[in-house]
């Protein structure tokens, strides 16, 4: 009896220790989803009293027959090639650097992390003066080697201005991943580096057959992070880009706010939240249930 009472009491704190996080989710994360989710399904210019008109699936069909739509999905396909391809080996060997046992390692911690700090309007902003095709420090340097013919207009010239914007995006976010596998790499128990170095395990044999093992974890977590983070990439494109020329930089999330704020076509914005939901839902479950799975020989 005295075990169930103590029970019923620890449950009833435990529900009111939740209670505000629950309310908070549900005023800002449910409601205005539920709210976008019939949205979607009507046409509305955002003005308060203006009348919506039920459309249907029409606004769903209308994305997903646009090539804007396409275009912006494909740009988003780049972020992550650029992510799988730049960003993670970068990130890999930067947190080799900062966990070894050499000497400035608290400098390269703070000149990996430095970018992250900056915010990522000041980052964009100062890679569009160094990418300015008359004034930036990359045009002047071609200049000064006599390379002035190759200087082209890098945020303006379609398919170059989207690469840019990735390397940017990887150059500032390679700090933050660092601490991801840095983690990992930490984690790892000495007597299995000593074991290595009895066995003659050293250099890339070590790093192939013992490291990268060990840290299959860290290297999930990035995969999960580094393609939902890369479908709703707005903040870095529109401060450089701003999804031009003519939308052939744009991404999903910018090309949402477009239809939604410029456009006032509030509908179809919608339409286009809840695909990237969806998607980002499936992708996170499906990467989920593939790379989480326990190991069966354990």
């Amino acid at each position: 009896m005295m075990r169930s009472r103590a029970y019923k009491k620890q449950r009833r704190q435990a529900f009111l220790f939740l209670l505000p996080g629950v309310i908070l989710t549900m005023i800002f994360v449910i409601y205005p989803t539920i709210r976008t989710f019939i949205l979607s399904f009507q046409n509305w210019n955002g003005v308060a009293n203006a009348a919506r008109e039920w459309v249907g699936v029409n606004n769903y069909v209308s994305v997903l027959t646009s090539k804007k739509f396409w275009n912006a999905m494909l740009n988003s396909l780049y972020f992550t090639i650029g992510g799988f391809v730049i960003l993670m080996p970068v990130a890999f060997l930067m947190a080799h650097l900062v966990t070894a046992k050499i000497k400035f390692t608290g400098f390269f911690k703070t000149t990996y992390l430095f970018p992250v700090m900056l915010g990522t309007t000041a980052v964009g902003l100062m890679w569009t003066f160094i990418l300015n095709s008359k004034f930036g420090v990359i045009a002047q340097f071609l200049t000064s080697i006599g390379l002035s013919d190759h200087i082209i207009d890098w945020l303006s010239t379609p398919t170059v201005n989207i690469w840019c914007v990735v390397l940017v995006n990887e150059w500032m976010y390679a700090g933050y991943n660092m601490l991801i596998f840095a983690a990992g790499l930490v984690a790892i128990p000495r007597d299995i580096h000593d074991a290595c170095k009895i066995d003659g395990c050293t250099g890339i044999k070590k790093l192939i057959y013992v490291t990268i093992p060990l840290c299959k974890n860290m290297f999930m977590v990035f995969s999960v992070l580094c393609i939902t983070g890369c479908l709703k990439a707005f903040d870095i494109v529109w401060s450089m880009t701003r999804g031009g020329p003519m939308g052939r930089s744009s991404t999903p999330a910018i090309l949402l706010y477009t239809e939604g704020f410029q456009f006032k076509l509030m509908g179809r914005s919608s339409a286009i939240g809840i695909i990237l939901l969806v998607l980002g839902l499936v992708i996170s479950v499906g990467l989920n249930n593939t790379l989480f799975k326990p190991d069966q020989n354990q």
